[in-house]
C-alpha cells in the first residue's frame, strides 16, 4: 500500500494525532479520528522496531504516517522512508545547511543521496518505488528557535524540503518563557507567522501543535495547514483522570472516600 502523504488546499485544515506510546493497539482504535499520524520516535518510548510496527498500523487504518526521527542522523531517514511511512520529520534543524544535509539523506538522487534496497517498500511497492519516492515521501523540518525561524523562507526554498513545522515547547525554553505558558499570538505568533507564510510563498506545508484553545486559534489566524490536535499519553492521562474524579467525588460525598486523594504524581 502506497500513501503518501495527504495534499491540503489553503483553507483546509488536516488534524494529526501524536502517538509516543510503543501501543499498536491503541493507535488502531483511535487513530480513525484523526487525518494523520505523528510517530515521535524523538521523545517517545520507541525503537525502530515500534516504529515499523506503528507504521503497518497507519496502513491497515488508511492514515499517512510521520516519523519523528531522534537526530539528524542518515541512517534513521533513510530506515524509517524504507518502511513505507508517508515522509519523516526532523528536530532541532537551525540552519539552511543542515536543511540541505538532510534532503540529501531523505531523497533519491538527483535532488539527494538516500539509500535505495528498503526492504518493506519493495516488498509493497515494487523496485521501481524509488521512481516516485522524491514525490511520495515528505521531508518536514521542525524549526525550533527564534533564530531558525527567521531562516524560514530560505529554508523553505530548498528543492527537497517539503513543509515546515513549528516546534513550541523548545521555541518557548530558547525565548526564557514558561514552557507551560499559553502558545498564543505573544509567545509563538511571530514565529509561526513567519513558518506559514514562507511555507505559502513556496508552496509547502506548515505544521504546528494546537491541542489548547489558544493554539487552536493562532493556526486559524497564521493559516496553518497541518495542525496537531493532541497525543495518546494526553488522551490516556486525561481520560484516567476525569474517570478516577468522577468515582471519588461520587463516593466522598457518600460518605465513603476513597484510599488516596486522586492527584496524579507524575503530572
Amino acid at each position: 500500500m502506497n500513501l503518501p502523504f495527504l495534499k491540503s488546499e489553503p483553507e483546509t485544515v488536516q488534524l494529526g494525532l501524536c502517538t509516543m506510546y510503543p501501543a499498536p493497539n491503541i493507535l488502531e482504535r483511535i487513530g480513525l479520528d484523526w487525518d494523520w499520524i505523528w510517530i515521535d520516535a524523538q521523545h517517545g518510548e520507541l525503537d525502530f522496531r515500534d516504529v515499523a510496527a506503528l507504521v503497518r498500523v497507519c496502513h491497515f487504518i488508511q492514515r499517512p504516517a510521520l516519523v519523528r526521527v531522534p537526530a539528524h542522523d542518515a541512517g534513521w531517514i533513510g530506515k524509517v522512508l524504507d518502511t513505507g511511512a508517508a515522509g519523516v520529520i526532523v528536530p532541532m534543524v537551525e540552519s539552511v545547511e543542515e536543511a540541505r544535509t538532510l534532503v540529501r539523506a531523505a531523497k533519491f538522487p538527483p535532488v539527494g543521496n538516500r539509500s535505495y534496497g528498503g526492504r518493506r517498500v519493495i516488498d509493497l511497492l515494487g523496485r521501481s518505488y524509488y521512481a516516485t519516492a522524491n514525490r511520495d515521501t515528505s521531508l518536514i523540518l521542525q524549526l525550533e528557535s527564534s533564530e531558525a525561524c527567521a531562516l524560514a523562507e530560505e529554508i523553505a526554498a530548498i528543492e527537497g524540503v517539503d513543509g515546515l513545522f513549528l516546534g513550541p515547547d523548545d521555541l518557548l525554553i530558547r525565548k526564557g518563557i514558561d514552557v507551560d505558558a499559553p502558545k498564543d499570538a505573544a509567545t509563538v505568533g511571530r514565529e509561526l507567522t513567519l513558518v506559514t507564510e514562507a511555507c505559502r510563498k513556496y508552496g509547502k506545508r506548515s505544521f504546528c501543535v494546537g491541542a489548547s484553545d489558544v493554539s487552536m486559534q493562532l493556526a486559524l489566524e497564521t493559516g496553518c495547514q497541518y495542525v496537531v490536535g493532541g497525543s495518546d499519553v494526553g488522551f490516556v492521562a486525561q481520560g484516567s483522570g476525569a474517570a478516577a474524579g468522577k468515582m471519588r467525588r461520587f463516593f466522598a460525598q457518600s460518605g465513603r472516600p476513597t484510599a488516596q486523594a486522586g492527584e496524579n504524581a507524575l503530572y
